[in-house]
């Protein structure tokens, strides 16, 4: 019964990577060119407010810098990087060098969390290093000091908010929590993406708000509630390695609907990719230290119920 309650959670947990892998095409396909961080800010800050709103909830105490914290290892500062690191190199060498992820959580999970480091989650790491990379990197490939400066930069506060997500007890419900990180992610990125890009297009079209519409509601609400419902009932050390399949998912889609060409480098890529998610969950699952207890109080109603 538990391990089957463990597998309709890693399936759903696994529904987040999935989908973000959709992010490039529907980029390409159906938002307006040269505006990516509009794309992060209307991906997160909308969906956020969203969330709060139907949650009727806000911080209290330390979780006010405790989600400003979150939202920008999560979400603002992590796509910001993102995006320089998608302009300044090729999108293999972007994926391969962000790979290296699971590692840098395998390594914080030991240090924050007090698991142990085993063999075969080492293994799995860079078992998913080298799939990415024959699924992904090309030859012509040329590496950018700022590029790789900022894929590694990405990988860590990503990182290192997955571990620092599961050691900070929730206070409140999953989509209020959600809500908060996606609305301080949000915020960060506004002004960064005022300054850089302007405001936003007037002349957005109906296929541009059905991008946007996906990327908030299904790539930004959905998808971030099931990866931190993934973090709290998983491993952060298991949880990271189903982000391998973000640029699997992304590959087969280029096939799928872009008509691109599988090599037989790339179909092995795939199969290490894959191979290193089942080898990370398979092993024994790794003991940390209980979380702190929610502190008394945390929850606030941000509308107090009316009595007549």
């Amino acid at each position: 019964m538990l391990r089957n309650r463990r597998i309709a959670v890693l399936v759903l947990t696994a529904f987040a990577p999935a989908v973000w892998g959709s992010t490039y095409l529907v980029t390409t396909e159906l938002l307006p060119p040269g505006r990516p961080l509009t794309a992060a800010m209307l991906r997160a800050l909308p969906a956020g407010l969203l969330l709060v709103l139907l949650t009727r909830r806000l911080p209290s105490g330390s979780w006010w810098w405790r989600s400003l914290v979150l939202g920008a290892l999560n979400i603002g500062v992590f796509l910001a990087l993102l995006f320089v690191a998608a302009y300044r190199l090729p999108g293999g060498l972007a994926a391969t060098v962000g790979s290296v992820q699971p590692l840098l959580v395998l390594g914080l999970s030991a240090l924050l969390l007090g698991e142990r480091l085993t063999a075969r989650a080492v293994a799995a790491a860079f078992g998913g290093i080298a799939g990415v990379t024959l699924m992904v990197l090309r030859a012509e490939a040329r590496p950018d000091a700022v590029g790789i400066a900022a894929a590694l930069g990405g990988a860590a506060v990503m990182a290192t908010g997955v571990v620092l997500s599961k050691r900070w007890a929730p206070p409140a419900g999953l989509l209020a929590v959600t809500g908060w990180q996606l609305v301080a992610g949000g915020l960060l990125l506004l002004p960064v993406s005022l300054l850089v890009e302007g405001p936003p297009p007037a002349d957005l079209t109906a296929r541009n708000l059905t991008g946007y519409a996906y990327l908030g509601i299904i790539g930004a609400a959905v998808a971030y509630a099931l990866w931190f419902r993934g973090i709290r009932a998983l491993s952060p050390t298991h949880v990271t390695f189903l982000g391998l399949l973000s640029p699997l998912v992304a590959t087969a889609l280029g096939w799928l609907v872009l008509g691109q060409r599988l090599t037989v480098l790339q179909l092995l890529g795939a199969a290490l990719a894959i191979g290193s998610v089942v080898l990370a969950q398979t092993g024994r699952r790794p003991a940390s230290a209980p979380a702190a207890p929610a502190p008394r109080g945390a929850e606030r109603p941000l509308v107090r119920p009316s009595v007549d």
